[in-house]
């Protein structure tokens, strides 16, 4: 089984799982916390940080060999790099302050 399959079937099981878990987080009792919220928000973060270090990865590993195939266009390749690096940190960022200022702002 390749391991794209795998995430495929993990990623589409875990939203299953968090769709069929609404309905339990419907309606808090009478003064309890939002638990459902903290942990939404605490998931969307995570998935933001991996999902940016797995996009950081590849141009980092695909810049390295593009470097080692044609090192005379390294200069360019490396700028191309750091541009696209920092796109990814910028959209990064927006969307974890996205993910803790619902912790905030319920």
């Amino acid at each position: 089984m390749k391991p794209v399959n795998k995430l495929v079937k993990i990623g589409v099981m875990t939203v299953g799982v968090m769709l069929l878990s609404t309905p339990a987080f419907a309606q808090d009792a009478a003064g309890s916390s939002s638990f459902s919220m903290n942990l939404g928000a605490a998931f969307g973060a995570g998935l933001v940080i991996v999902g940016a270090g797995f996009g950081i990865g590849r141009i980092g590993s695909s810049a390295v060999e593009s470097m080692s195939r044609q090192p005379e266009a390294a200069g360019n390749i490396q700028t191309a790099m750091i541009i696209s690096a920092a796109l990814i940190e910028g959209a990064t960022f927006f969307g974890l302050i996205v993910c803790l200022l619902t912790l905030f702002f319920k």
